[in-house]
């Protein structure tokens, strides 16, 4: 999957999303709480995941995300850099934000892929769906 180059060497914290509602359109706003803040390194790995996962044939579903993240940069007090909602059900991302360029918006993905399902379970972790 691509990601907006100007955003992935320059990100350095990610917002992990349970998404309770939307986005209903592409670049619409995602509703839900944070579940966790990966930073530095546990950011820079969640980014590297997702730019490993391959594409898919599509599946359609309606688009309902579960997850999500915001892209965040250095200054805590800018907008994300971007932000990308995950569909597991129909295998599709969509990007959006200052540093997303038009062709990298809607984007299909492998969710069995290993990555895919390792970043899940991560998601899953970080919001107290599994484990102690």
């Amino acid at each position: 999957m691509k990601l907006p180059a100007t955003a992935v060497g320059v990100t350095t914290r990610l917002d992990v999303v349970r998404i309770t509602a939307g986005p209903e359109w592409w670049g619409g706003p995602m509703t839900g709480h944070v579940a966790a803040r990966w930073e530095g390194a546990e950011a820079a790995g969640a980014l590297a995941l997702i730019r490993k996962f391959p594409t898919a044939q599509p599946n359609l579903c309606g688009f309902a995300p579960g997850w999500g993240v915001r892209a965040h940069g250095a200054d805590p007090a800018a907008p994300p850099l971007f932000e990308g909602a995950f569909c597991y059900g129909c295998d599709e991302a969509w990007l959006w934000g200052p540093t997303v360029a038009e062709h990298l918006g809607r984007q299909l993905f492998d969710s069995d892929s290993p990555n895919a399902q390792y970043l899940l379970l991560r998601f899953r972790e970080a919001a107290g769906m599994i484990g102690p």
